[in-house]
């Protein structure tokens, strides 16, 4: 339990005025845009129950012959495999792009804000956009993504003014994001170390150039393919948290994920006692969380070696939601 281990050194830490042994990084869980696997398998929040049931073989047999089609023309792309975003799952993404236009960058301020990890006082909507924007009054922040199409594409198109802002800026690919399932969906269609192919679907929107983006600002150094056979979602959520806090120098990191993986997090790092809303509820499409995520280190007591390890708790009160 993640509060057992860090409730005594909050406290500690609290009436401490030597080094911190606690460290924090504030993430931005940012879930995709509804994807062509969601629209043929998942009711979803657009369509009522009856709607969805009526059109579910007619939207079955279209999702197969439209495969069966990418398969035949040789093109390297799937409905099903590393599905990507579906027509309105780029709405989505457009809809998250205009959300954050409505808040203008204020760039006659330079004057840096403030982070007080000792309190939630920067917890609020309008500095977290403001980190979420790239601000220059914002601290940095990095951009990372599964290894999944529908999640690159979600911050490529959500973010398209960030990044059109800054074009030396990259996101980069991380595979410890890849979602935790079987699912042909949640198979990573792009090789290792090779750029990432925008979709059918991607390549004909008009919302942002997503074959630019995937070209000059796409990190895919780390993409390594496909999940082993022999890993689990804890072993690649821990992973990324290793990550995270050993090489990345921002204290700020938008994370685009997927609904199972940010379950699967929140339920395995707040606290055991903690019953939130979160551990049962998927963030819906195109969703934004911003969360503290806490690491300390201990010497576990099965140990005979003595080797330090990294513990992580999500900070329960920090949970706030920024979009959606």
């Amino acid at each position: 339990d993640p509060g057992k281990i860090f409730g005594p050194l909050l406290k500690k830490q609290q009436h401490s005025t030597g080094k911190k042994i606690i460290e924090i990084k504030t993430l931005y869980l940012v879930r995709h845009g509804e994807s062509t696997w969601n629209d043929t398998f998942n009711k979803g929040t657009h369509r009522s129950a009856f709607v969805f049931v009526l059109g579910y073989i007619p939207g079955l047999i279209k999702s197969l012959l439209y495969e069966l089609y990418l398969i035949l023309s040789g093109k390297m792309d799937s409905w099903f495999y590393d599905s990507p975003l579906s027509y309105l799952g780029l709405r989505q993404v457009d809809d998250l792009a205009k959300f954050l236009k409505k808040y203008p960058s204020n760039n006659n301020h330079t004057t840096t804000l403030k982070v007080d990890t000792n309190t939630n006082n920067n917890m609020n909507n309008e500095y977290l956009l403001s980190v979420l924007r790239s601000d220059p009054s914002a601290p940095k922040s990095k951009m990372v993504a599964s290894n999944l199409r529908r999640a690159i594409s979600t911050l490529a198109g959500g973010f398209r003014l960030r990044l059109s802002r800054r074009p030396e800026e990259k996101i980069l690919v991380l595979p410890s994001l890849q979602e935790i399932s079987r699912n042909p969906d949640t198979l990573s269609i792009t090789p290792p170390h090779t750029p990432v192919s925008a979709s059918w679907i991607d390549k004909d929107s008009k919302i942002c150039d997503f074959r630019s983006i995937f070209t000059k600002q796409l990190d895919v150094s780390l993409h390594t393919g496909n999940k082993p056979i022999d890993t689990n979602g804890l072993k690649r959520m821990t992973a990324f948290c290793d990550y995270i806090f050993q090489n990345l120098e921002e204290d700020h990191v938008v994370v685009g994920g997927h609904s199972i993986w940010f379950r699967s997090f929140f339920r395995t790092f707040l606290p055991y006692t903690i019953d939130h809303k979160s551990k049962t509820r998927k963030i819906v499409n195109c969703g934004i969380i911003a969360i503290r995520l806490m690491k300390t280190t201990t010497t576990s007591d099965n140990n005979k070696n003595n080797t330090v390890e990294a513990k992580y708790m999500i900070d329960p009160q920090s949970i706030t939601v920024v979009y959606g």
